[in-house]
């Protein structure tokens, strides 16, 4: 009987949407195969790829993170407020509530997320649900469970309805076996957190999909993403959010990183832009299916005295936290992106003093400081 179903919706969901041509794409492309948890009732499936779409339903998965309120506000300017729903486990505050729509959705629960696509006839789908390295370490079962199970109910859903999937994933897909300074595209990862060991997996799912199912699965590895709309979220370059904070309002700060610690970065507006850009890139200009993005690299000492310039009254002490020490001295210094820039023309905005000046004037609104920007 479930094998029935699933061909009377196969069906239903064929006649909705134009078949894809084959017209210079090999099979795979145009998804031949049929998907894990489906069999296409006309062979192939159906991809987001070789349709025109103007204008996208896009879902986000854990939209109250660091990430997605602000990718769902640049989404909505381009594609209209009702075109991107945020959907996550928790209550949004209020101005997430009232900027857009909003739904419930647990990424464990597939046939709640089934739904959800097919409901709201959603074409692209942005996974950002993770537990995050530090907090990973902390509670190995949950991050295996969500970063894990509820990517493999993602990718499952995606490649049956013809999704365009996109799975961010990290510096923490390295290790220290991985060339730190700069880590190519392709090398040697073996990363030694399981928030590191989810991203690995979800990068060659991705592929393995791409290649078996037509899956069009695009990826991004950020570095660290420095924002000053939301709160850190567990991830060991969070000082780098966190020293902000405490500069404007008690102007002291204790790092839990050595001052010595070299990371990539990168500003939000800078991601968020990176982001929409390989969504938006045409697919036959994609050599790969995941993709280094770099913007900038820089130690806590080097933050600390650019931060100082605006604020010199700073001050700054260490007390390593070995868990995170350990985490970010098996992670990449810089990331070589020369692939994103040849492909679908990435090229970063925000440096360092760019980057905390920007910070500072979103921190302090109003302040001496902030007008004098």
């Amino acid at each position: 009987m479930l094998v029935v179903r699933l061909l009377r919706g196969a069906v239903r969901h064929a006649r909705r949407r134009p078949l894809c041509s084959t017209e210079g794409l090999s099979p795979a492309a145009c998804g031949i195969n049929s998907s894990p948890r489906r069999a296409f009732a006309d062979g192939r499936a159906q991809n987001s790829n070789c349709t025109e779409i103007d204008h996208p339903k896009i879902l986000i998965t854990g939209g109250l993170g660091q990430l997605g309120v602000g990718l769902a506000k640049l989404l909505r300017r381009r594609f209209g407020k009702n075109n991107v729903i945020l959907s996550d486990i928790r209550k949004p505050p209020n101005h997430v509530y009232h900027n857009g729509p909003f739904i419930f959705s647990d990424i464990l629960d597939y046939k709640n997320l089934r739904e959800i696509v097919v409901n709201n006839n959603i074409s692209w789908l942005v996974h950002y649900s993770a537990v995050l390295s530090a907090v990973g370490e902390n509670n190995v079962s949950l991050a295996k469970e969500v970063n894990i199970t509820g990517l493999h109910n993602i990718l499952d859903i995606a490649a049956e309805h013809g999704l365009r999937v996109f799975v961010p994933s990290t510096i923490g897909a390295f290790g220290p076996s991985s060339p730190r300074d700069p880590t190519p595209e392709l090398c040697v990862q073996r990363p030694r957190t399981i928030y590191g060991v989810s991203k690995v997996h979800a990068e060659l799912m991705g592929e393995y999909y791409h290649h078996r199912y037509g899956l069009d699965f695009r990826c991004l590895r950020y570095p660290g993403i420095i924002s000053a709309d939301s709160q850190p979220g567990g991830g060991t370059t969070d000082y780098a959010v966190q020293i902000f904070h405490a500069a404007v309002k008690t102007g002291y700060f204790e790092c839990n990183l050595r001052s010595d610690t070299r990371l990539p970065m990168m500003y939000i507006d800078d991601c968020l832009r990176a982001t929409l850009e390989i969504l938006e890139a045409p697919a036959d200009s994609l050599t790969s299916r995941t993709y280094n993005i770099n913007a900038m690299s820089f130690t806590p000492q080097d933050l600390t005295q650019e931060i100082q310039k605006m604020l010199p009254d700073l001050k700054v002490t260490y007390n390593v936290d070995p868990v995170r020490q350990a985490i970010a001295d098996s992670w990449p210094m810089a990331f070589e992106d020369s692939a994103a820039r040849r492909d679908w023309g990435w090229k970063h905005e925000y440096d360092l003093p760019e980057m905390v000046q920007a910070m500072l004037t979103h921190i302090t609104p109003g302040n001496q400081l902030a007008q004098a920007y």
